[in-house]
């Protein structure tokens, strides 16, 4: 009988610790889970990372686009030559007297 008591209570302490065990396993899992993929976790990180770096490139280019437009603004309002030139390629326009001639490839034929 002795022996039979201290085996069930053996029995009920095995038992007890599995579940604990099993519990705290379950915990830390989750805690990692949580870690990894939770709202602020690694995953958001990296992926919020990753979006910066793209906006902070169209922000760049968009500033160098920027400076591209003022230095064109700048030559549309001083400079005559660069007007004539952009007149004369872009619309066609010839100054009096002059003929614009339209030059056609020929396409290639296989």
């Amino acid at each position: 009988m002795i022996k039979n008591r201290k085996s069930k209570k053996n029995y009920k302490t095995d038992i007890q610790k599995r579940v604990i065990k099993t519990i705290l396993i379950i915990g830390a899992l989750s805690l990692i889970i949580i870690f990894f993929f939770g709202d602020h976790g690694l995953y958001q990180l990296y992926t919020l990372k990753k979006e910066r770096t793209q906006i902070q490139n169209q922000i760049n280019n968009l500033r160098k686009e920027k400076i591209e437009l003022e230095n064109e603004k700048l030559k549309l309002q001083t400079d005559y030559k660069y007007i004539e030139e952009l007149a004369r390629e872009k619309y066609r326009m010839a100054k009096k007297g002059e003929k614009v001639f339209k030059v056609i490839d020929k396409k290639k034929d296989y």
